[in-house]
C-alpha cells in the first residue's frame, strides 16, 4: 500500500475511532448513579474478557515474539489509555458535564501533535500552525459554549476539570507511546496489539473492584445493575474493541502530528452524541467549533502534502 492509498484510509480509520470513542462521553451520563470507578471496572472487565477469549486461538503465533518487555509496555499503556483515562474522564463528565469534559479532551489533538512534532521527519510547527490555529478556535468555542452563564464558582466543577486535565495528560502520554510500539513491532497487527492490551487491562481492572465497591455506599436495584452491565458492555465492545483497533491501524498509516488531529474526531462526536442527549440542536458557537474542526484536518492534511 503507497502513502497516497494510506494517508486516505488512515484518515478514515480515525474518523471511526473517534466516532465509536465518541459514546464513552455520554456512558456517565446514562449511569449517574455510578462512579466512575465502577464504570471503568466494569467496562475493563468486560473489554479484557472479550480479548482473552479472542486471543485463544492467536497464541501460538503471538508467543513467537512476546517477550517481558512488550508486557510492561503493555501494562504501561493499559494504565494510560484505559484505567487512568477513563476513571478522570468519566468523573470529570459527572462533575463538570460532557461540554467541559469535550472542551479539555479537545486540547489533545494540540498536545499530541506538538509533542509529534519533535519527531525525526515530522512536518515542523511553523508547517502546522495554520490547523492548530483552527483547533485552538474550535476549543475556545467549545469552551465559550459550556462555560457561558456560569454564575457562581463551585468546587466540584474545579475538581471535575482537574479530572479533565489528568484525562488529557495520560492519553497524551499514551498516544504518543503507543504510536511508537507499533512502528517498532512491524510483524504485530494492530488487532493482536490492541486485544492483548484488553487482557492487561482486564487484569488491571480486578484490582479496581474492591476500591469501586468501597467507595460506593448506595445500594443499587436489580434493573441498576442490569443498565451498567448493558453499558460496560457496549463501551468495551464499541470503543475499546472496536474503536482501539480502528485507532491501532491508523497510527500505523499516518504520521504523529497527523496522529494528533484525528483525535479532533472524538470531541467532535461527543459533542453530537451529546446533542442528541440533550435533544437540541448546536448553538452558534457550537456550528463554528465543528466547521473548525474540519479545517484543522484539512490544513494539516495539506501540511503533510509533499
Amino acid at each position: 500500500m503507497d502513502g497516497r492509498t494510506q494517508i486516505p484510509l488512515g484518515i478514515l480509520f480515525g474518523i471511526i475511532a473517534g466516532a465509536l470513542w465518541g459514546t464513552v462521553f455520554i456512558a456517565p451520563e446514562l449511569a449517574r448513579d455510578f462512579t466512575g470507578l465502577q464504570l471503568a471496572a466494569g467496562r475493563y472487565l468486560v473489554y479484557g474478557a472479550v480479548s482473552a477469549v479472542l486471543l485463544i486461538p492467536r497464541l501460538p503465533a503471538l508467543r513467537t515474539w512476546l517477550e517481558p518487555g512488550h508486557w510492561r509496555a503493555l501494562v504501561g499503556l493499559s494504565l494510560l489509555a484505559n484505567i487512568v483515562y477513563y476513571i478522570a474522564l468519566a468523573t470529570a463528565v459527572q462533575w463538570g458535564g460532557v461540554a467541559m469534559a469535550s472542551l479539555v479532551i479537545g486540547f489533545l489533538p494540540v498536545a499530541v501533535t506538538v509533542v509529534g512534532s519533535r519527531a525525526q521527519g515530522a512536518v515542523p510547527l511553523r508547517r502546522l500552525a495554520p490547523s492548530l490555529l483552527f483547533s485552538a478556535i474550535a476549543i475556545v468555542c467549545i469552551g465559550w459554549q459550556a462555560l457561558a452563564g456560569e454564575g457562581s464558582f463551585e468546587w466540584r466543577r474545579l475538581a471535575g476539570f482537574a479530572c479533565a486535565v489528568t484525562a488529557l495528560v495520560s492519553w497524551t502520554i499514551y498516544a504518543l507511546r503507543n504510536a511508537r510500539w507499533l512502528h517498532r513491532l512491524p510483524q504485530v497487527s494492530a488487532h493482536d496489539w490492541n486485544l492483548l492490551t484488553g487482557l492487561v487491562t482486564g487484569a488491571l481492572s480486578l484490582l479496581l473492584i474492591p476500591a469501586a465497591m468501597y467507595f460506593d455506599s448506595r445500594t443499587h436495584s436489580v434493573g441498576a445493575w442490569t443498565r451498567f452491565a448493558a453499558i460496560s458492555a457496549g463501551m468495551a465492545v464499541f470503543a475499546s474493541i472496536l474503536g482501539n483497533g480502528f485507532w491501532n491501524r491508523m497510527s500505523r498509516m499516518l504520521p504523529l502530528t497527523l496522529v494528533g488531529q484525528m483525535i479532533l474526531f472524538e470531541t467532535l462526536f461527543a459533542l453530537l452524541y451529546g446533542f442528541a442527549w440533550e435533544a437540541r440542536l448546536p448553538a452558534p458557537t457550537e456550528w463554528i467549533a465543528m466547521a473548525c474542526v474540519g479545517m484543522s484536518v484539512v490544513l494539516c492534511l495539506h501540511a503533510h502534502r509533499r
